[in-house]
This record gives structure tokens, C-alpha cells and sequence, in this order.
């Protein structure tokens, strides 16, 4: 019975993202538009082709990356309220971010490809970077506390330096922003190549690693006695985390509440093994990501909302309803 539904919600997760995309690529500056009537215009044909599909694609990846890292970070901390920032990937990402573009002088606006792939690099590096420092000061991945707290002090700390770092250089307040506040506005074919390469690597490794997030659901002393080498396959699994969580956040800035959501919404839905839990909250972060940046484009049109806020609100909106329903049940 549960095998059934989780098929159900498989397929109509993929029938609503093919949906999405599709209502990505025909949504424009100035609304919806018939995806028919610019292969006529070769002008509008190459907007939609270069920078409304590879935008909604993208959108789609980064969701489906943070969605995966969500369910990967909730299954090794056994906490329904991690996410996938809990490591200080977002600050040491705002912060690379920060000193590149102190550095270098660029804005995080700019379409050159030099300077994208310098902050792109910038990011990843720096969400790298905090998950390795915070493995050196929990020494190791053999305690889960010790790792979670050693990832919330690493996050204020470096958070702290990202600020500092933009007040000494007040001109890239306006830039750092726009990554803070999460874009897929500047998402080309490249970085959806880069997402979609990583995103098959980290849900193949996802799957093997399914086995030991199942034992780890039934506690620490279970896992071990199931003979799992649990320091080694923790490692692992803080590895896919870093690295799905970094090439989202290296190609959209900060996006809030997706990977939180995501896994959320799933178990709502279905109760299944990681094995399945896995793929389909990468396929519900996609979709909740992908339908934000419709939104953001949309909802406000020729302007647009930024699609981390947007996501932020949503999301927040949603956990506040999730918390009311289960403390009116646990009245009852």
C-alpha cells in the first residue's frame, strides 16, 4: 500500500514539475505569454530558450539539491527541524561571497562569466570550508551533538566576520544582498549542466547510503549493532550534504526554508524508507523552488519579489501552520 502511494506521489510530483517548466519558460516581463508564438520570432524564441528555460530549470535543480540535503541532514541528526544550512554552509557561503567581491570589486549582478564563475567558486568554496571547519571543532563525525552544536557556533561566527567584512566595505552592501536574498535571476544553461551532474551524484550516493539513515532512525546503539561502520557512513553523509547543499547555494545565494519544507511535505504525504524518502524530497525542493521563482517573476510583474524572501514567507507560513495542527491534536 505505501510502495503504491509513494509511486503516486512520484508520479505527480514529476507530472507538476514538467508543468512548472513549462509555465517557466512562458512567463515574461510583462505576464503569461503562449509558448507557441515566439517560435515565430526568433528574437523571442532565443529569450525563451536561453534565459526562461535555463532560469526555471535551474530553479528547479537548486530546489531538488536543497530538497535532497534537507532530507539528508534531518536523517543524520534525527531532527525533523534540521535543514540543510546547519553545518554554516550559508555563512561560510555569504562570506565567501563577501571577500571575493571586497577583493575583486564585482558585482553579484554582473553577467560576465569570468566574474559569475568567480563568485560561483567563492560560494562553494566558503560553504566548503565552514563544513570542514566545523568537522575539525566536533572532531570528527563519532558525536552528532558535538557536530551540531560546533555547526551552529561555526555559523555565528563566520556570519559575524561576513558582516564585518561588509561594513569595512560598504559598496558591496547592495551586491552581498542580492546573493543573501537568494536569486535565480542570473542561472544559465552552464550552472543547470553543474546542478544537474552534481544532483545525480548526490542522489546515487543518497541511495546507497539509504541503509544506515534507516538505522540511524532507530537510534545510534541500533545502527551499530547492525554492524555499520557509523563514523566512516556519517562522513559520507556529511559529504553529500556539503557538497548538494554548496552547489545550490553557490548558484542562487541563500534559499530559506526549501530544504526544511521539503522533506516535511513528503512524510505528510507518504510514510517511506530514505531510499524513496530521498528522491522524492529532491523532486518536492524542485517544485517548491521552481513554483517560488514563477511566483517571484509573476506576482508583481515587470518587477520581481526576491525568490528567497518569497520562499522564506511561504515556508515560514507553512511550519507555523504544522506546528499549530500538531499542538491542537496533542490538546485533544
Amino acid at each position: 500500500m505505501q510502495s503504491r502511494r509513494a509511486n503516486a506521489v512520484l508520479a505527480a510530483l514529476l507530472g507538476a514539475a514538467v508543468l512548472v517548466l513549462v509555465l517557466g519558460a512562458a512567463v515574461g516581463s510583462t505576464g503569461l505569454h503562449a509558448l507557441w508564438g515566439p517560435q515565430a520570432d526568433p528574437v523571442a524564441w532565443q529569450i525563451v530558450r536561453d534565459i526562461r528555460l535555463p532560469r526555471a530549470a535551474g530553479a528547479w535543480l537548486a530546489g531538488a539539491l536543497l530538497g535532497l540535503a534537507g532530507a539528508v541532514a534531518q536523517g543524520l541528526f534525527r531532527n525533523p527541524l534540521a535543514d540543510p544550512y546547519l553545518l554554516g554552509s550559508a555563512s561560510g557561503a555569504g562570506l565567501g561571497v563577501a571577500l571575493a567581491l571586497t577583493l575583486f570589486g564585482a558585482s553579484a549582478q554582473s553577467t560576465q562569466w569570468v566574474v559569475r564563475l568567480g563568485l560561483t567558486g567563492a560560494a562553494f568554496l566558503g560553504a566548503v570550508a565552514a563544513v570542514l571547519l566545523t568537522l575539525t571543532l566536533a572532531r570528527g563525525v563519532q558525536q552528532t551533538l558535538r557536530l551540531l552544536l560546533a555547526g551552529v557556533i561555526v555559523g555565528v561566527v563566520l556570519g559575524a566576520l561576513k558582516d564585518l567584512v561588509s561594513i569595512a566595505s560598504a559598496d558591496i552592501l547592495q551586491a552581498l544582498q542580492g546573493f543573501m536574498l537568494g536569486t535565480t535571476g542570473l542561472l544559465g544553461w552552464s550552472a543547470c549542466a553543474l546542478m544537474a551532474g552534481v544532483l545525480a551524484a548526490c542522489l546515487l550516493a543518497g541511495w546507497l547510503l539509504a541503509p544506515v539513515l534507516d538505522g540511524l532512525a532507530l537510534g545510534e546503539d541500533t545502527a551499530a549493532s547492525l554492524g555499520l561502520p557509523l563514523p566512516a557512513l556519517r562522513a559520507a553523509l556529511v559529504g553529500v550534504l556539503a557538497l548538494a547543499t554548496g552547489a545550490a547555494v553557490a548558484q542562487t545565494g541563500l534559499i530559506a526554508f526549501v530544504g526544511l519544507a521539503a522533506p516535511h511535505l513528503v512524510r505528510s504525504l507518504v510514510k517511506t524508507p530514505h531510499a524513496r524518502l530521498l528522491l522524492l524530497s529532491s523532486l518536492m525542493g524542485g517544485l517548491l523552488l521552481a513554483a517560488a521563482d514563477l511566483l517571484a517573476r509573476w506576482l508583481i510583474a515587470p518587477q520581481e519579489l526576491p525568490v528567497g524572501v518569497l520562499t522564506a514567507v511561504l515556508g515560514g507560513g507553512y511550519l507555523l501552520w504544522l506546528m499549530h495542527r500538531r499542538a491542537v491534536r496533542s490538546v485533544q
